[in-house]
């Protein structure tokens, strides 16, 4: 039987994410996932691949509001309200609108990374989509992940990749939303979809792997580097990149909601 063994989301793109034991199904992904983003002086966003110390911001979701800790600093609480000025944000080759959310919000977050940046959500209605090239011609909304709304992988893979390495890394590191169990090592490879109860995730897109896997996700700082081994043999000669994972859409479900523990029904390609 395959079933969900976690679930993630992120609220503040690159910091530390929040298991879930359920998770509500939004039309950008799981709800309140990669909702916020820290973003330079003018726009572009910012990750751990070039500020690890990210990892240091822990978030916690409640119905008031998101608050950000981040060691020597007060907390932050921040709104769910779609509130702030509309601005000019980069993600990738993607130019598209977010909400200031203030001077203490840029001044909270400028401490963190000793460096003048901004704090962002993403609006009411995004206009973002992740690539049609992959995502097929429905529109797939998306907040501020990478590329697409969620991030499916594989428990049989990672304990694949770990006995290939000198020492095992915890699946954290790859930032997952959801982690699947009683599948064979990289299945995921080849799965068209997931039914999740009322939920049916299309899976478009294998997942390129960055610096970020090196990144300790409790202490900010570069540790054990899978991509090496990753490389040995998962590099995908169109993607020019190692891959891990599995980038999906959503092809049913709004408004649903996810369990851990739930059955899966998984259809692979033909």
């Amino acid at each position: 039987m395959v079933s969900v063994e976690e679930l993630h989301i992120y609220p503040l793109k690159s910091a530390r994410g929040i298991p879930k034991s359920t998770v509500r199904l939004a039309t950008t992904g799981l709800e309140w996932d990669r909702n916020w983003m820290i973003t330079d002086s003018g726009g572009g966003f910012l990750t751990q691949r070039t500020h690890p110390n990210l990892a240091l911001i822990e978030t916690d979701l409640a119905a008031t509001g998101l608050t950000l800790r981040a060691p020597g600093l007060p907390p932050l609480a921040l709104p769910l309200a779609f509130e702030g000025e509309v601005i000019s944000v980069q993600v990738w080759k993607d130019r598209c609108e977010a909400l200031d959310q203030g001077p203490a919000a840029g001044e909270w977050a400028s401490a963190v990374l000793e460096k003048s940046v901004r704090l962002v959500r993403v609006p009411s209605a995004p206009k973002r989509a992740a690539n049609p090239e992959y995502a097929g011609p429905q529109p797939a909304p998306v907040a501020f992940p990478d590329g697409f709304p969620i991030l499916v992988c594989n428990r049989a893979s990672l304990d694949d990749l770990n006995a290939r390495m000198p020492e095992p890394i915890p699946m954290g590191r790859f930032r997952p939303n959801i982690v699947l169990n009683g599948l064979e090592p990289f299945a995921e490879d080849r799965i068209a979809s997931v039914q999740i109860g009322g939920v049916t995730l299309k899976l478009v897109k294998p997942c390129t792997r960055c610096v970020i896997t090196s990144t300790d996700q409790r202490t900010g700082e570069r540790s054990t580097n899978p991509l090496p081994y990753l490389r040995q043999f998962r590099f995908d000669r169109d993607l020019l990149g190692v891959t891990f994972g599995e980038n999906a859409v959503v092809a049913a479900g709004v408004g649903a909601s996810i369990e851990r523990g739930a059955e899966c029904v998984v259809t692979f390609e033909a």
